[in-house]
């Protein structure tokens, strides 16, 4: 008797570690059962013809701001969002409103996502002086990806800027730790520098490249003295990319899809506010500088550091706009884009975006496509053509910082543990999503 499932996806491309083969994929109990699976039935068949499968996407780096303020984005908004735009897991930043420090807030948070989440999530838990001695134990927490530290650029009680209790936070637990990377002092130091009213292209200027390369190096020092592994989260400068290079024994690098689509000054003269994030969008010779990092496999892993605000307050003049861009919804058509334009390929997409994010954090059954592995796909139809929109956003703000591109490749639906939860730009069913399983 043939095989029988509770999902095949039948006629597609799939994307493997050893090369793309056109094969069906057979599914049982939410994983993989079957790579090649010619002639079986299905309670459920998904068409994939003239598609490429490809395994779940992930996004590592995102800001839903829940609990905040639920106008802006929430984390059923978000990940809803994040369906719609192929991605089958996104991992939650802490600096929400309370900050997620303690065991309490993530326990909140925890089942809350497992309530209300559209895809699998990942929650880092942030670093903050008063609570260092119980990192390492909240670093093994249910769903958590790992500790987050704001070195610079931090909101609330989260900032964590001296040596001494970076040292701390490095020597509190064994996981990698991720951090926000620019020097606090130089931010200080430079602030007064700037008046309101500035040009919004003055942003790149007080957070400059020294900003960045110096809480960079700082980083480096501190994981080779403690051992302790670094992911330095959103490179934004040719001088970190060399430098990290010397450290790939302690360090494992995020690229962010604005750092590598985006280049100043003409962005700032563009979209003045809705260019504005942190670390800033810089000129050509950095964008150059990342695209080699993707190249040369300097790059672990690419996300969208999806950080909404509201639509009026990114229209302040600067310095008074807030940093944050919206990009969980448009990681996977622009970084499609970029393949279709011959900048890497899709291999190499998958690989920042599926197999990295699960090396580096350490997450159990995502990351490629496998016997046994969760059964989390994303289908794209790599000969779509799309003008992204902002009225496509499902984010409450309503926006996008890619508003009139035009990009070719498109997801066309989006699995999560076996739920079809998008096909053709809608939304099905209801929430499934569950927390990410990871190392301890």
């Amino acid at each position: 008797m043939p095989a029988h499932y509770d999902l095949l996806i039948r006629g597609g491309t799939c994307v493997l570690p050893w090369g793309e083969f056109a094969i069906d994929v057979g599914v049982r109990d939410g994983r993989i059962a079957a790579l090649g699976a010619a002639g079986a039935t299905a309670d459920r068949v998904l068409d994939a013809a003239g598609l490429h499968v490809l395994p779940g996407l992930i996004d590592p780096h995102v800001h839903l701001r829940d609990p905040g303020d639920p106008a802006i984005e929430t984390i059923p908004t978000g990940t809803k969002a994040a369906v719609l735009g192929g991605l089958a897991a996104v991992f939650d930043m802490p600096n929400t409103s309370p900050s997620i420090t303690g065991a309490d807030r993530l326990a909140w948070k925890q089942d809350y996502v497992e309530q209300h989440a559209w895809c699998d999530m990942g929650l880092y838990v942030g670093a903050a002086k008063s609570n260092i001695p119980e990192l390492a134990e909240l670093e093994l927490g249910r769903g958590v990806c790992g500790v987050k530290v704001f070195a610079g650029s931090s909101t609330g009680d989260l900032l964590v800027e001296d040596d001494a209790s970076l040292e701390a936070v490095m020597r509190s637990g064994r996981r990698r730790v991720s951090f926000h990377s620019e020097d606090e002092a130089r931010l200080q130091a430079r602030r007064g520098l700037f008046k309101s009213g500035d040009p919004y292209a003055r942003h790149m200027e007080w957070r400059d490249e020294e900003c960045a390369f110096l809480g960079t190096r700082r980083l480096m020092a501190l994981a080779r003295k403690t051992g302790r592994a670094a992911h330095i989260l959103h490179v934004s400068t040719a001088e970190e990319l060399e430098y990290l290079g010397l450290y790939r024994d302690v360090a494992t690098v995020e690229l962010l899809v604005n750092h590598l689509t985006q280049v100043a000054p003409e962005v700032y003269e563009q979209l003045g506010g809705l260019g504005v994030m942190n670390p800033p969008i810089r000129g050509r010779r950095h964008w150059e500088a990342a695209w080699a990092a993707v190249r040369d496999g300097t790059a672990d892993t690419v996300g969208s550091d999806h950080a909404p605000h509201a639509l009026a307050a990114k229209r302040r003049p600067w310095p008074e706009c807030p940093a944050g861009l919206t990009g969980v919804q448009t990681l996977v058509p622009v970084m499609l884009g970029h393949v279709a334009a011959g900048r890497l390929s899709l291999a190499r997409m998958v690989d920042l975006m599926c197999a990295g994010p699960a090396r580096v954090y350490g997450a159990v059954g995502k990351g490629r496509l496998a016997v046994g592995y969760d059964a989390d796909f994303t289908l794209v139809d790599l000969k779509c053509q799309r003008v992204i929109e902002n009225d496509w956003i499902v984010s409450p703000c309503g926006w996008t910082p890619f508003h009139g591109m035009q990009v070719t490749g498109w997801p066309a639906a989006t699995v999560v543990r076996g739920h079809v939860v998008m096909q053709d730009d809608e939304a099905l069913g209801s929430p499934v999503g569950r927390l990410v399983r990871f190392r301890g």
